[in-house]
Order: C-alpha cells, then structure tokens, then sequence
C-alpha cells in the first residue's frame, strides 16, 4: 500500500496524531479580558501561553518544534 492510500485510511486517532512530534500551533486568545497566545500541541491540547506570537514561536522552536498559526 502506497502512502496514499495509507493516509485515506487511517483511523481519526491516527489522524489526530499526525505532527504530533514536530509541529506546535499558536491561535490568539483573549484571557481575562487580555490578548495571549496560546501554543498547542499536534492533538490540540493547550501546552503554553505567551504575550505575543514573536515570544511564541520562540518557545516553541526552542523546543525543537515548527510553529504553525491557527487562524
């Protein structure tokens, strides 16, 4: 089976897990009534909140992550 057809049948889990180990994204937030950002891993779990996008990506890419923004 190619990678094709593999990635049409995965499983949502297996979806879900894809860039788990590689990618961190950050999506703006308002927290008490303040502008953050907040970084989330691959399965969106919330791992880290920074006061801006600059402080973010640096967080994450100090952690051996690609930054990737939600919109």
């Amino acid at each position: 089976m190619n990678a094709i057809e593999r990635l049409k049948n995965i499983t949502p889990k297996e979806f879900a897990l894809l860039g788990m180990n590689d990618v961190a994204y950050v999506k703006r937030t308002v927290v008490n009534d303040e502008a953050v950002i907040t970084i989330h891993s691959a399965d969106g779990t919330q791992i880290g909140v920074a006061p801006d996008r600059e402080t973010a990506f640096a967080a994450i890419r100090q952690h051996e992550l690609e930054p990737v923004s939600l919109h």
